[in-house]
């Protein structure tokens, strides 16, 4: 039913090549020769900076050089030849060869290994340690690490004073893929404050996930009733809503949801049509029911079967329009071979006063074995009486007679046709 709510949207992606490149050039872009900069810069800052020493500087700018020109290998294996000796210098180089591996996307473990070497010195100029946390919960999140990434992410957070919605949303991920759903709330709630004006579907998802798992149907409908004012263009939202609705027996709700998304040319599955096609008869409204299945019945969208086509007759017999609906009982009479819808088809001719359509299709249904035969062949003697085919009448409840359920009853019409068929002159 819930589709997974379109889940796969907060599944983690290999990262691409043109976020990894963003983060290097961070630290790349400017001149590694400029140093004076950086040392002024280092004092305005609260943190201590640091800056590589001349040999070290010169090999990551050969590196970073050779990353320029697309050939990542080539800058490994200058960046994994570099023995440094200070503290700084280690941090500052297994950041540059993580950030390598992370754009090679191929080897997940050792960009972690050296995110990991370059962070725990706590060294780094603070945009490179910052970004350095962030990107290893990411890369945590990616090898399902999900442990490591909420320490991650929640360290990159104490460590920069900033918070956002997109990391929210991670630790909320990353709180349900542990399985603590109880937990996915709050950094959910964070991340929609966080976004602001401009609303993330995704917040609201893991929302709906978290409440619908536990079972709090009321507290899912409250997030999908908002979640459809803010995405009103959003169909899954649309379909999705009045099903919880049905969860909580709000039947009203249900159908005038349902109701506007079809309206809006939301419904595109037999199960949504058939669906509102139920609602819409249980709220009264049959002749509706009856319309939106015929129509598509006939589109092809909902399944021509025995199941479907009885909902559609069942729907046209709500709404007193017998002749259609002993047609469609017909037709699955002959899907099913069942006595029991020939004998009802039989009956609805038989009101309608269609007695020789009735009389056809009792007589299928006494052929197929139809238990009530007694009372079935009253109907037929009853819709020959009609027909003022008196001879015809006689037979059929003379049968009726010898069956003990409908005697009693059968022996009045008997005499009835009798004396009718004197009147008429007719001999029986």
């Amino acid at each position: 039913m819930f589709n997974k709510l379109v889940f796969k949207n907060l599944s983690f992606k290999r990262l691409s090549t043109s976020l990894v490149v963003v983060t290097s050039l961070l630290v790349a872009q400017a001149p590694f020769a400029d140093y004076v900069n950086a040392a002024e810069q280092a004092q305005k800052e609260k943190r201590k900076s640091y800056l590589p020493s001349p040999s070290t500087g010169k090999k990551v700018q050969e590196a970073f050089e050779l990353y320029s020109a697309d050939d990542i290998d080539g800058a490994l294996v200058v960046l994994l030849d570099i023995d440094a000796d200070k503290e700084y210098d280690k941090a500052y180089v297994s950041r540059f060869i993580a950030v390598m591996y992370a754009t090679k996307g191929d080897n997940d473990q050792k960009t972690i290994k050296y995110l990991k070497a370059a962070i725990e010195p706590d060294i780094l100029n603070e945009s490179d340690h910052s970004e350095s946390l962030k990107l290893l919960g990411d890369m945590q999140m990616q090898t399902k690490d999900y442990k490591g990434a909420l320490e991650s992410y929640y360290a990159w957070m104490d460590f920069s004073g900033k918070e956002d919605g997109q990391t929210y949303i991670k630790i909320a991920n990353a709180y349900y893929s542990l399985g603590q759903l109880d937990k996915v709330i709050a950094p959910a709630d964070k991340a929609i404050v966080a976004f602001g004006d401009k609303q993330n579907q995704n917040p609201y998802i893991l929302k709906v996930q978290s409440y619908y798992e536990r079972k709090q149907y009321k507290e899912t409908i409250k997030v999908l009733e908002t979640v459809v004012q803010l995405f009103p263009e959003s169909k899954q939202w649309w379909t999705q809503l009045p099903m919880f609705y049905l969860l909580v027996e709000d039947y009203n709700k249900a159908t005038e949801t349902l109701d506007l998304a079809y309206k809006l040319g939301y419904l595109d599955k037999e199960s949504q049509i058939t669906t509102l096609a139920s609602l819409y008869s249980q709220s009264d409204a049959p002749y509706m029911a009856a319309k939106l299945l015929e129509k598509y019945i006939a589109s092809g969208l909902v399944k021509r079967d025995d199941k479907n086509i009885s909902s559609l007759a069942n729907a046209w017999h709500s709404a007193l329009d017998i002749d259609k609906a002993a047609t469609y009982y017909g037709e699955v009479a002959k899907m099913t071979s069942d006595a029991g819808i020939y004998r009802k088809q039989g009956m609805l001719y038989k009101q309608d006063e269609q007695f020789t359509k009735a009389i056809t299709a009792l007589n299928k249904a006494i052929e197929l074995g139809a238990s009530d035969e007694g009372q079935i062949h009253m109907s037929i003697a009853e819709s020959y009486f009609y027909l003022e085919k008196y001879k015809e009448a006689y037979a059929a409840i003379q049968k009726a007679v010898k069956d003990p359920k409908s005697r009693k009853y059968a022996e009045g019409w008997k005499r009835f046709i009798i004396d009718t068929a004197k009147r008429k002159k007719v001999t029986i």
